[in-house]
């Protein structure tokens, strides 16, 4: 798995981990991460994801990242959003009032490019990745989000040999292997969802658990 096959995806419109409500979760918990009116909010592997238009919607200017321009043009068009597109580095940087979106690589963003960012939301990011690419994936968030930054974060936990990722399982022991040392991580939520996840079902899964924690990056 890696960043063809995700391009791919995206141009077949072959793209089932897309939401097209806004995430339950990031409704309930957000008002946990209290960012302040104004502030930044990041979201990485972001897709065209409609949880940003809520969150621009609640005051914050949205900065998101994604590799496939298929994604975050469909975001703006989607959204009847005008926005324009300029060279950054190597990215293209799309922005419109109050959406900044780099397409490229999530690993060439830099500290600077961080500024001003007080939370996080990884609903699909983390789940996207394959288990060598989530430790550096994690290793990247250390390294750029500035200090006090809170994350939310939402997995999916399920006996991965039923099952071939993605979404891959990703449980509470590694959530915490990647973010305890670096900050405090808080289990908010957890609940077994394969009833209602007919798909997952028919993949064989026996359980499905969707858990949502309270990440607060403060690195040494």
């Amino acid at each position: 798995m890696d960043a063809d096959f995700w391009l791919d995806r995206w141009l077949k419109s072959e793209i089932g981990f897309h939401q097209n409500e806004i995430n339950l979760h990031l409704q309930k918990f957000w008002p946990l991460l209290n960012p302040p009116s104004g502030s930044r909010v990041f979201v990485p592997l972001c897709g065209k994801s409609r949880d940003m238009v809520w969150l621009h919607e609640q005051g914050h200017d949205v900065m998101g990242v994604e590799m496939s321009p298929v994604a975050v043009e469909a975001f703006f068009s989607e959204n009847s959003i005008p926005f324009s597109v300029t060279k950054y580095r190597d990215f293209s940087k799309y922005q419109a009032d109050g959406f900044t979106l780099y397409c490229g690589d999530f690993f060439h963003l830099l500290p600077e490019d961080m500024r001003g960012v007080n939370a996080v939301f990884d609903r699909g990011s983390l789940i996207a990745l394959s288990p060598s690419m989530r430790c550096a994936y994690a290793s990247q968030m250390h390294a750029i989000l500035p200090l006090g930054c809170k994350i939310l974060l939402v997995t999916l936990d399920y006996p991965q040999h039923e099952m071939n990722g993605p979404p891959f399982s990703v449980g509470e022991l590694e959530v915490s292997a990647f973010y305890a040392k670096t900050g405090n991580v808080q289990l908010l939520h957890g609940a077994d969802i394969l009833a209602r996840e007919t798909r997952f079902r028919e993949k064989g899964l026996t359980r499905l658990f969707e858990k949502v924690y309270l990440v607060t990056h403060n690195p040494g």
